[in-house]
C-alpha cells in the first residue's frame, strides 16, 4: 500500500484557499472527493482536520493520501481532450501573453465538472497549453450560463498574483445583462447579504438573509424597451455566488432568461431567446501579475444576447462607456 505524500507551503502560496491548492497541483481531483477527503480526515494540514476553504500559511504542511494521486492517473488516463472541444476551446481565446490566457467563455460550458457534467472547461484547458508549459490554472468562475470574459494563469506566480487581486477587489468587473422591467431608480447601488441554502433543485442563494455574507451591486440603465426590457451595466464590488442574478431579482427586474431565481416573470413570449440567461461579462481591469501596467480587456456579446439586442433594438454599443461611468468605484 502507498504512503501519505507531504508538501509544504512555500512563500508563493501564502492566503490560497485549500480547494484551490488542490486544483492548481492535482487538477482532476473531482469537487466531492476533495470533500469526502477532508471530511474524513485523509486531507490534513499540519496533521489537523480542516475545510476545503482552509487558507494557507507558509510552512504548513499538507498530508496527501495515495488516492489522489491514483485518482489522478486513472482520470489522466480517461479524459482525453476531443479533437473538436480542443478546437473549440482554441477559438475562444482573445488574448495571451507568458502570464495570462484569456478567453469568452460561451453560454452554457461549465468550468468546472461535477453531477452530470463530463463536458467542461477545466477539462479542455490542456489545449491551450503550448510544449512545455504548465497546465493552466482557473483563477476566478463564471455561472454556466453566464458568458464573457474569463482569465487563466499560466503559471502559478501569475494564478497568485492574480487572485490577490480578486480577493482584495483590484479587478474591476463589468458585466451587461438584459433586465425584465426598469430597475428603479436608474442608476443604483445594491446592498443585501447572501447565503446558500439547500433545495429540492439543489443549492440556492438567498438575498437579506442576517447569517449571510456581504455583497455589493453596483448598477446603470443604459437603455430601456419602454417599460418592459433594460439594458445594463453592472459592476460588483464584492464576487459572491450568483450575485448579480440574486440582486437584480430582489428588486423586481430578474436578468431576462433567469428562471431560477425570476421565475416566469424572468421570461418575454415575444423574444425567440429569452430561455437562456442575458448576462455577460463584457469587461475586466485587473493589474498584469507581472507587476506592468494593467490589463484591460473586453468580449464580446454571445450570440443569443446580439440577436435579442437586434430584435428590440438596444444599442450594443453604447455611446457613453459605462465602464467610465464607474470610474470612481476603480481602485
Amino acid at each position: 500500500m502507498s504512503a501519505d505524500e507531504f508538501k509544504i507551503v512555500t512563500n508563493k502560496e501564502i492566503d490560497i484557499r485549500l480547494d484551490r491548492w488542490f486544483k492548481r497541483y492535482f487538477p482532476n481531483i473531482g469537487h466531492s472527493h476533495l470533500q469526502k477527503l477532508l471530511r474524513t480526515g485523509q486531507i490534513r494540514v499540519d496533521s489537523k482536520r480542516v475545510q476545503a476553504n482552509k487558507r494557507l500559511a507558509e510552512g504548513q504542511k499538507i498530508r496527501i493520501p495515495p488516492s489522489v494521486n491514483s485518482g489522478e492517473n486513472k482520470l489522466k488516463q480517461k479524459q482525453k481532450i476531443h479533437a473538436d472541444d480542443a478546437e473549440y476551446i482554441r477559438s475562444l481565446v482573445i488574448y495571451r501573453d507568458d502570464w495570462i490566457v484569456a478567453i469568452n467563455k460561451p453560454r452554457g460550458l461549465a468550468v468546472q465538472g461535477g453531477s452530470g457534467t463530463s463536458r467542461h472547461l477545466d477539462l479542455m484547458l490542456g489545449a491551450l497549453q503550448n510544449f512545455g508549459e504548465d497546465r493552466l490554472r482557473l483563477v476566478h468562475r463564471l455561472d454556466k450560463d453566464t458568458s464573457g470574459v474569463m482569465l487563466l494563469a499560466k503559471n502559478m506566480a501569475a494564478a497568485t498574483h492574480l487572485g490577490i487581486s480578486f480577493r482584495c477587489r483590484v479587478a474591476v468587473k463589468l458585466y451587461w445583462g438584459v433586465t425584465v422591467g426598469i430597475p428603479s431608480p436608474i442608476n443604483g447601488q445594491i446592498r443585501l447579504s447572501l447565503s446558500k441554502e439547500k433545495s429540492r433543485g439543489g443549492e440556492r442563494i438567498i438575498a437579506g438573509s442576517p447569517h449571510g455574507k456581504r455583497a455589493e451591486t453596483r448598477y446603470r440603465v443604459l437603455e430601456t424597451v419602454g417599460e418592459k426590457l433594460a439594458f445594463v451595466a453592472l459592476m460588483p464590488t464584492t464576487g459572491r455566488t450568483h450575485q448579480l442574478r440574486v440582486h437584480m431579482a430582489s428588486i423586481g427586474t430578474p436578468i431576462l432568461g433567469d428562471g431560477k431565481y425570476g421565475g416566469k416573470a424572468s421570461f418575454v413570449d415575444e423574444i425567440k431567446m429569452a430561455s437562456q440567461l442575458h448576462l455577460h461579462a463584457k469587461r475586466i481591469s485587473i493589474p498584469h501579475p507581472s507587476g506592468r501596467g494593467i490589463l484591460d480587456l473586453s468580449a464580446t456579446l454571445p450570440e443569443h444576447m446580439a440577436r435579442t439586442f437586434r430584435h428590440v433594438g438596444l444599442n450594443a454599443t453604447p455611446e457613453d462607456d459605462p465602464f467610465d461611468a464607474f470610474s470612481e468605484f476603480k481602485g
